[in-house]
């Protein structure tokens, strides 16, 4: 696919992001001469997702769209994602707007049209972020003997390593190559506006694409019900907002309407929350060498050790297998640094915004951070554990392990895979 954008007569941008598929040529170009208006819109879709990324360098308030178009209410739910996966991004940037006025978008094109209906094999897409919670629904899955498809965007270390660690040949894998416009980068270090944009949101419409390619009517992610509470406590701004149940519930509910009614996206690990997940992923120990969740490290594939990510995974980790077992697997003596004690008090609740990262709810940090107290053994406590004492901030949700939540959309053999999982 290629999309062009461009800001005003001197800003131009392209990209050209590549599917890798495992179909034959000559499969894939039947398939896609079967379903070429709904191709063209999936690439459509994805182009007005890619376009969030080069929009936020200057907010412009006209997005004009060239190619297809769109209905007033597919413009609302636009709108919509745009405002509320960029609340970060307007919230750190100063920018004070509102969903109705931040940005008008207007259609020149003329709308793609559906003939057929796609025929979809009862399998599962599920996307690789090289975490713990995507290993836990990849094994999981697989575990039940259900038909899998690994899908990684940017291959690098951990995402190729998971995979090999669940015994799936590398061959089995759909690549996306994302790439970004070096422009974009050119226009960052001379002041235009940069900041977070809804990761999980352009995956989802990828995935679409993908599993369309593919026939594979199940897109499993791996977002947890953590992912709903807001990073500023009071307001509607989530670091995570793309990874919620209302971005979930609203994006199904558009693909239903205009794109296709037989994919199923859904989060597998929905009904969890970050503390149930961590305890699955503590016994899963092919796994342990391989993931790794630290944004900072990312290139390096390594843990940095030195930022939020790394500490709430310490503290996962620490709360089932006990703080030495988290000094092999994430970094050394994470809660007997004094560093992180900003980012300490962040997790904790203790400062009154969260960590801009995709991290748990305050209370379970709480809960897994007086697991940690009940297991260390000696009377010298680490630095940290004797602030979350001195602020007295032990296990605040009682059954917090056992608590399944009913706001998902699984299946009901979905939900006896994870409840089995708990035992």
């Amino acid at each position: 696919m290629t999309f062009h954008f461009s800001a005003g007569s001197n800003i131009h941008f392209e990209i050209k992001p590549l599917i890798q598929t495992l179909l034959s040529p000559d499969n894939l170009l039947h398939h896609f001469e079967g379903n070429k208006d709904l191709f063209n819109n999936l690439a459509f879709h994805i182009g007005l997702i890619e376009a969030i990324s080069y929009w936020k360098a200057t907010c412009a308030p006209l997005f004009l769209v060239h190619t297809g178009a769109l209905a007033n209410d597919q413009i609302k739910w636009w709108k919509r994602l745009y405002y509320n996966g960029l609340g970060e991004f307007f919230y750190l940037n100063g920018i004070e707007t509102c969903q109705k006025d931040f940005m008008q978008i207007q259609c020149t094109g003329t709308p793609f049209k559906h003939q057929n209906r796609l025929q979809f094999e009862d399998s599962y897409l599920v996307p690789i972020g090289g975490g713990k919670d995507s290993a836990v629904t990849l094994s999981l899955l697989k575990q039940n003997g259900k038909k899998i498809s690994p899908l990684i965007i940017n291959p690098r270390g951990a995402t190729l390593n998971t995979v090999n660690a669940a015994r799936i040949a590398e061959n089995e894998i759909i690549r996306i190559k994302r790439p970004i416009d070096a422009k974009l980068l050119e226009l960052n270090t001379k002041g235009y506006l940069n900041g977070h944009t809804p990761f999980s949101a352009m995956l989802a419409f990828y995935t679409l694409m993908a599993s369309a390619i593919h026939q594979t009517r199940h897109i499993a992610l791996s977002n947890e019900s953590s992912a709903n509470e807001s990073t500023i406590p009071g307001t509607g701004i989530n670091h995570q907002y793309s990874k919620s149940l209302d971005f979930e519930t609203g994006f199904r509910n558009y693909y239903q309407t205009y794109l296709d009614p037989g994919f199923n996206y859904f989060s597998f690990l929905r009904p969890l929350n970050e503390l149930q997940i961590a305890s699955i992923f503590s016994k899963l120990e092919e796994y342990h060498s391989v993931f790794r969740s630290c944004n900072a490290g990312s290139k390096t594939d390594s843990w940095c050790g030195k930022c939020a990510k790394c500490l709430f995974t310490y503290i996962m980790i620490g709360a089932f297998r006990g703080i030495e077992y988290a000094d092999k697997v994430v970094a050394p003596e994470m809660l007997n640094d004094a560093e992180m004690t900003n980012y300490f008090d962040e997790l904790t609740g203790i400062a009154d915004i969260k960590p801009f990262e995709c991290v748990g709810t305050v209370s379970e940090v709480n809960e897994a951070l007086a697991m940690i107290n009940e297991k260390i053994q000696k009377p010298s406590k680490p630095l940290l554990i004797k602030r979350f004492m001195e602020y007295k901030m032990q296990g605040i949700q009682s059954g917090i392990l056992k608590h399944i939540s009913e706001e998902h959309h699984l299946q009901n053999d979905h939900l006896q895979i994870l409840a089995e999982a708990l035992i």
